[in-house]
């Protein structure tokens, strides 16, 4: 929105010429028919605007942008936007929605901060500045790792190294509710909000929250997959991100000067992680899939790139093979020591 059209033009407000109370009604009548009528602002016509406002800003996502944040001031569901398409949106609803757009526009704040939450595999996830906001992109890793996991749940253990919000931990404890799911983050604030997704969608006693850097928390072995989404941006490539990734944390980002630090740090301790047969779920920028899988075969794994819904490779998975004879799993009751 221009600087006028924030302040008058989807607030609907018709402004007289003068705000000095009237001597006369003859004089009052005048005014109120020299006085421009206020406009009438419907459901379609805010998406209308605020889709072609942040079009012209070059924001990837406009439509969905606009419709999220008009949904989220409206106390519906993105659905009842297009059952109420004709329906007039009062001042006060406006007030708030004028207040997110122009967060949206002007800070390039995500939308996922600006409604509290994103949805995740299905689960809506809560979303704070102290982690990042997980991706569409994410679900392949997901998807990943379920494939890498035996069929049957008993006995089955999980462990994702760098939980953040804690959606992938969260997803794969959804898909497989008789598995025992591990979940660390070096972030306490990250944790924090981890636990409460987990309260949040009845999951609390189903995962376990450790604070840890990466791998460096768990002492032990026996588990049947690691999956992490690391922070695989150089440092170098700071300058040319887009300007809502300055409202997520650093740590979250950047890996350091090559951008493949923490990716190299997994592949080299997903052998003693890991249960004969067991499997690791990496996701990275798709120019890294070849030095990641060369990591993943020099260590023992069998290697398999997954693509995400544009295309890109997104995904490395690592297949630990079993020698003959032995079993995938440990002894009952024994469990990874954190």
């Amino acid at each position: 929105m221009s600087a006028s059209e924030q302040g008058e033009g989807a607030a609907g407000q018709g402004r007289a010429e003068s705000t000095r109370p009237a001597s006369e009604p003859g004089e009052r009548a005048a005014r109120q028919s020299r006085a421009e009528p206020t406009k009438v602002w419907t459901v379609l016509d805010l998406l209308r605007w605020t889709t072609e406002h942040f079009e012209g800003l070059g924001i990837e996502t406009p439509r969905l942008d606009a419709e999220c944040l008009l949904a989220h001031a409206l106390g519906v569901e993105r659905l009842r936007l297009y059952l109420d398409f004709e329906k007039p949106v009062m001042e006060a609803e406006r007030a708030g929605f004028r207040e997110l757009v122009v967060r949206r526009a002007r800070e390039r704040v995500p939308v996922a901060h600006l409604v509290g939450q994103r949805e995740f595999w299905s689960l809506p996830i809560r979303v704070r500045p102290t982690a990042l906001v997980p991706r569409p992109d994410t679900e392949t890793l997901v998807g990943a790792a379920l494939e890498l996991l035996p069929q049957q749940d008993e006995r089955v253990r999980i462990l994702e190294l760098g939980t953040g919000t804690g959606a992938v931990a969260l997803a794969l404890a959804h898909e497989r509710p008789g598995a025992a799911v591990f979940a660390g983050d070096l972030s306490r604030e990250a944790l924090n909000l981890a636990q409460e997704n987990a309260e949040v969608l009845g999951m609390p006693e189903r995962i376990a929250f450790f604070q840890g850097s990466w791998a460096e928390a768990v002492r032990g072995a026996g588990f049947h997959c690691v999956v992490a989404n690391p922070p695989y941006l150089a440092d170098s490539e700071r300058d040319s991100l887009a300007p809502e990734l300055a409202h997520e944390p650093d740590s979250a980002l950047f890996a350091g000067p090559r951008g493949t630090e923490a990716l190299e740090a997994l592949c080299r301790e997903a052998p003693r992680l890991l249960v004969p047969g067991g499997g690791i779920a990496l996701e990275l920028a798709p120019g890294q899939a070849p030095a990641v899988s060369e990591w993943l075969e020099a260590a023992g794994f069998e290697t398999r790139r997954h693509s995400d819904l544009a295309g890109r490779t997104r995904v490395v998975t690592g297949h630990r093979p079993a020698p003959a004879g032995t079993g995938t799993g440990r002894a009952a009751g024994q469990s990874p020591a954190l």
